[in-house]
């Protein structure tokens, strides 16, 4: 792509709206100093410097949507509790909507605490529920899909999944159901308990671990043709346009299937300062989709989408992408 390709996909961006649906989280920081081990017990002592809060999950992905200057519309379930006013006050900062959350006295709201101490994350503590949804949060739920689906303008869709019970089998089929009736591409961030119910989803984007343990297949990992064997694997069940798996230090591979021809490539990561890995996944999936609803190719969408992850490891916590910043980057590599 030359400059101008990549500023006119960059500004595209701007028209675009994309629906997210998926488990939301509230990421919570203590950050300081660690300068002396407790007479307690043999742990580090951190000294908070300072606290913030952060969108986690999907609601991360809605939030980096935003940051290329998308409109992202949030459709998830969350707590009837005191995290939830938190949430919702971050959603209003970040100027993005919640008409699409259902608030649900049955479950908590999702909250990650992580200790940070000297910019390395120290201990996590997860306050969750994780059971599937319950049929009347079900309902609701599929109301709010079925109403943006039918009502508004959406470009693409993508299923953000972390094992929290939001993304049940019943409501992954019917959205898709219901995309490939309108034409609405959707990208998938997979887990394990759902992994082969998003037949006929267009971008199915897993990390290497997550496609052996999905496919239950013994593949040699050491070199890219042993991956493709469970690629193809995968994409053979999933009837799927497109798998991009990830793959950590060794970077990107992608593979298409378009009028029964395969084709995949392999970008290498970009060396980077690594600092904090929390969210890269939600900013590569989040980039892919708009890159792809920009209607450029697939060595592209994971070329640009695979230097967006680096970035924002470059930062403590789950941080949108700095548009400007990925832009530039793009250009060097173009």
């Amino acid at each position: 792509m030359q400059k101008e390709e990549i500023k006119r996909l960059f500004e595209s961006f701007n028209d675009k709206r994309i629906l997210i649906i998926g488990d939301v989280m509230l990421d919570l920081y203590l950050n300081g100093k660690v300068e002396r081990i407790s007479p307690e017990a043999p742990v580090p002592i951190v000294t908070v410097g300072n606290r913030f809060a952060r969108l986690g999950g999907a609601a991360n992905v809605a939030q980096n949507i935003k940051a290329l200057g998308a409109e992202p519309v949030l459709c998830s379930i969350i707590g009837d509790d005191l995290k939830s006013y938190n949430f919702f006050d971050l959603l209003e900062e970040h100027r993005m909507l919640g008409n699409g959350m259902v608030k649900s006295k049955e479950r908590r709201t999702t909250t990650k605490y992580r200790i940070i101490g000297n910019n390395a994350q120290m201990l996590r503590v997860d306050d969750e529920d994780t059971f599937n949804l319950t049929e009347q949060e079900f309902i609701a739920l599929r109301e709010k899909i079925d109403t943006i689906l039918h009502h508004e303008r959406i470009d693409g869709i993508i299923l953000q999944d972390y094992n929290k019970g939001v993304l049940t089998e019943q409501l992954i089929r019917h959205t898709i159901s219901v995309a490939n009736e309108k034409n609405i591409p959707v990208g998938v961030d997979p887990k394990k308990n759902n992994f082969l119910a998003y037949e006929h989803c267009t971008l199915f984007k897993p990390n290497l671990k997550e496609l052996r343990e999905g496919i239950n297949l013994d593949f040699p990992t050491d070199t890219i043709d042993g991956i493709l064997l469970g690629v193809n694997a995968l994409q053979d069940k999933l009837q799927c346009r497109m798998v991009m798996n990830t793959l950590s230090e060794r970077g990107v591979l992608i593979q298409e299937t378009l009028n029964g021809k395969r084709t995949h490539h392999h970008i290498p990561a970009h060396l980077r300062k690594i600092i904090d890995v929390s969210g890269a996944g939600d900013t590569v999936l989040g980039v892919a989709m708009l890159c792809l609803v920009g209607g450029i190719d697939a060595y592209h969408i994971a070329a640009i989408s695979n230097l967006a992850g680096g970035l924002v490891c470059e930062e403590i916590g789950a941080v949108p992408i700095n548009k400007e910043r990925l832009l530039k980057e793009t250009e060097k590599i173009q």
